[in-house]
C-alpha cells in the first residue's frame, strides 16, 4: 500500500506453520495452518465435537489505523474469503464480517454488503477505533444501520412465519485489539493477559455510560472472553454511578446494571467458579473457544460441560438460547 503497518504471512517450507510479520520486518506472532487451512480446521472441529464454528478475521487485520479506502479494500477481501468458506461448508461455518470503522460511511457501505450480499450473521469490531471509544458519536450511523437490519429481519421473519427466521438477529461481536504493548505492559505477555480484559471492560462501560444501549435498543452485542473484567467489577461501576453521577450519569439515568440483559458474553474464562459467577451475574452466556489461539480452550466447551455436570445451579439453558438468538445457528461451540 506504500506505507507501513500491514501484516504479512511468511509460511514455512512445510506450509504447516507461518510467521505473522509486520511489513517493517518486526515479528508479530507464530501461527499454524489451522488459521488458514479449512481441512485442518474441520479435522480439529471433528476431533473436538464442534458441529459449527463462527469464522471471523484475526483482530490485527482490522487495520483501523489505515487510510479508509485501503481498509475498505482489505475488509472486502477478508469478507469475500469468509463468505467463500461458508459457501463451501454451509453446515459447518457461519461468517462474521469486518468493516473499516475509521470511516463510518465506508463501514456502513461494507456492512450492508456483508448482510445483504454475503448473507453474514453479523460483524466483528474492535474495542476501540483509534482514539474513539465505542460510544463515540461518529459511530452512531453504524449502530443505526445495524438496528435497522435487525428490525427488517424481524418484520420479514414474521411475514414468513418461520420460527428459525424469527430468531435471526444481525449481531456485533466485540473483540479486544490494539492493547498497550510498550512500557510497563511489555513484559510477561501482559497485553494479552491483562490488556485484553481491560479493553473489553472499557468497551462495555463506554457503551453503557455513552447511552448506546439506550439509543439503539435493537442492538445485539456480544463481548469476547467473558466480557473481560466487567462482570467482576460491575458492582464497582454501579457504585461509581451512584456516588459520582456528575461524572458517570452524564448520558444515562438508569443504573449500569439495568443494561446487563443487553450484554452478551462468551464463556471463555478458564475457571469453573468464574464461569458460575459469570452466569449468576449476566444470566445466559454463549459458548466460545477463541480457536485457534493459545489462550483459547484446548478442548472447546470442556469447561462449560464440567461446570454443568458439577453445579445444579448452572443449567444447559444458560448457554443454548443466546446462541440461537444471536446467530440463528443451532450448534455446539462457536466463537
Amino acid at each position: 500500500m506504500g506505507y507501513g503497518g500491514w501484516i504479512q504471512l511468511e509460511r514455512d517450507v512445510n506450509q504447516k506453520s507461518a510467521k505473522m510479520m509486520k511489513d517493517n520486518g518486526d515479528f508479530f506472532r507464530s501461527v499454524n495452518d489451522n488459521l488458514w487451512c479449512l481441512e485442518t480446521r474441520l479435522k480439529d472441529m471433528d476431533e473436538n465435537g464442534v458441529q459449527m464454528q463462527v469464522l471471523s478475521t484475526v483482530p490485527v487485520m482490522f487495520s483501523y489505523w489505515a487510510k479508509p479506502q485501503d481498509a475498505l479494500y482489505l475488509s472486502q477481501q477478508l469478507n469475500n474469503h469468509i463468505a467463500y468458506c461458508v459457501q463451501e461448508y454451509p453446515t459447518r461455518f457461519v461468517g462474521l464480517g469486518t468493516i473499516p470503522m475509521q470511516s463510518p460511511e465506508l463501514a456502513v457501505q461494507e456492512l450492508q454488503r456483508c448482510c445483504v450480499d454475503l448473507k453474514m450473521k453479523g460483524v466483528q469490531i474492535g474495542t476501540h477505533v483509534n482514539d474513539w471509544n465505542l460510544d463515540d458519536p461518529h459511530l452512531d450511523c453504524i449502530y443505526k444501520v445495524i438496528s435497522i437490519l435487525v428490525i427488517l429481519n424481524k418484520k420479514m421473519s414474521k411475514s414468513w412465519k418461520n420460527k428459525a427466521a424469527q430468531e435471526l438477529d444481525f449481531a456485533i461481536f466485540v473483540h479486544p485489539w490494539e492493547m498497550q504493548c510498550d512500557g510497563r505492559m511489555k513484559p510477561y505477555w501482559l497485553p494479552w493477559l491483562t490488556g485484553m480484559p481491560f479493553e473489553t471492560t472499557n468497551a462495555i462501560s463506554c457503551m453503557i455510560f455513552g447511552g448506546i444501549f439506550e439509543r439503539f435498543p435493537n442492538l445485539r452485542v456480544c463481548f469476547a472472553h467473558g466480557g473481560g473484567a466487567f462482570p467482576f467489577t460491575v458492582a464497582r461501576i454501579e457504585h461509581g454511578f451512584n456516588v459520582r453521577p456528575d461524572l458517570c450519569a452524564v448520558k444515562i439515568k438508569k443504573s449500569p446494571r439495568h443494561y446487563i440483559d443487553r450484554i452478551y458474553v462468551d464463556c471463555l474464562v478458564h475457571d469453573a467458579d468464574a464461569l458460575k459467577f459469570l452466569i449468576q451475574t449476566l444470566g445466559e452466556v454463549m459458548l466460545g473457544s477463541d480457536y485457534p489461539f493459545p489462550l483459547g480452550e484446548q478442548k472447546p466447551g470442556q469447561l462449560a460441560e464440567s461446570t454443568l455436570n458439577k453445579s445444579s445451579r448452572v443449567k444447559p439453558e444458560s448457554f443454548i438460547p443466546k446462541i440461537k438468538k444471536n446467530l440463528d445457528a443451532e450448534c455446539n461451540y462457536i466463537f
